[in-house]
């Protein structure tokens, strides 16, 4: 039996999941973790890069993360699940990154800029949010993966690694690999008010948001804007309800909302009603063990910190051999 390849990937802990987070990374992971030798890990150190100035919620969110996963279906037993700051050699590999790195490459990163525009009430005029690309590339060829899985959105990220790794290869030997962009499919889903789904937009349903709570947020949302009455025809193609029904609902329903939305067959509050029952009951599996973790918080503890012990050895390793490339 051939060996499996390696992945790695890793979230942030800014705020707890939700179904852009499930339908973007999470559920792809779950399927490769049978395929590949997985890595996943919590970037609690890319946390600081944006929420330095509010460091207390960042302890909680890991829990409710690795909460989050181990209910989506990740499982220790299949995937090596860690903490970036529990592996401290993610931060030796990027101090000596930063050291070869062109500032020139940092400055052109496109989520940099972007982020500069959106993020305008907090300064991020620092080291460490114009360098994260660097700790990143530490993070990922720490562990010398094959591929990292991203949507097509994050392939500048990943380019970005190998053009680092490259570059200590170019002046130390053959030390990484560079990782390839494993492209996932992305569900089209927005958030309640067509806008991306994010937390910091108040526009997102959460992996550990009740029945009735997510009952009130799809009632909320957003549908056709040009259909004003119930008697008017709508159309489902600009619909941001329909999209959900698409991911949630059974085909052969999908079809028939269709036409009767487009003939007026069906009211939105009715419509929003049925998508939401069918989420909420394909989000059960996720509920009934989220439920068993939160009850069981030893237990997601000794994960995490299984893990990160896992992970170091690798890290150690990886470490031994930069050194001696390096001769220092």
């Amino acid at each position: 039996m051939s060996q499996k390849k390696r992945i790695l990937s890793g979230m942030r802990p800014t705020g707890p999941l939700h179904l852009g987070n499930l339908l973007g990374a999470l559920a792809n992971w779950v399927q490769m973790q049978d395929e590949y030798d997985c890595f996943f890990f919590i970037a609690d150190w890319h946390a600081l890069t944006s929420d330095y100035d509010d460091t207390d919620p960042i302890e909680g969110y890991k829990k409710e993360i690795m909460i989050d996963w181990l209910s989506a279906g990740l499982t220790p037993e299949k995937s090596t699940l860690f903490v970036q700051s529990l592996v401290k050699e993610h931060a030796e590999l990027f101090l000596i990154l930063s050291m070869i790195t062109p500032v020139p490459w940092l400055e052109r990163n496109p989520t940099y800029k972007e982020q500069i525009g959106q993020l305008s009430n907090k300064d991020l005029s620092t080291f460490g949010f114009l360098g994260y690309p660097v700790l990143q590339a530490a993070d990922i060829i720490m562990y010398k993966p094959y591929g990292v899985p991203v949507g097509v959105d994050q392939a500048p990220h990943v380019e970005i690694t190998r053009e680092i790794a490259r570059r200590f290869n170019y002046y130390y030997g053959n030390v990484f690999p560079e990782p390839e962009v494993i492209l996932t499919e992305t569900p089209k889903i927005l958030g309640t008010d067509r806008r991306k789904m994010s937390k910091s937009y108040d526009n997102a349903i959460f992996l550990s948001n009740s029945p009735d709570t997510i009952s009130n947020k799809v009632a909320g949302m957003i549908t056709d804007p040009q259909r004003a009455r119930r008697t008017d025809p709508g159309n489902p193609e600009v619909c941001n309800v329909f999209d959900f029904h698409k991911l949630y609902t059974a085909p052969d329903i999908v079809t028939e909302i269709d036409q009767q939305c487009r003939t007026a067959g069906i009211g939105c509050v009715e419509c929003k009603h049925k998508m939401a029952q069918n989420l909420i009951r394909a989000l059960e599996p996720i509920r009934e063990k989220r439920a068993y973790y939160e009850a069981r918080p030893e237990l997601v503890e000794q994960i995490m910190i299984e893990g990160s012990n896992k992970a170091r050895e690798t890290a150690k390793q990886t470490m031994a051999d930069v050194r001696a490339a390096i001769k220092v």
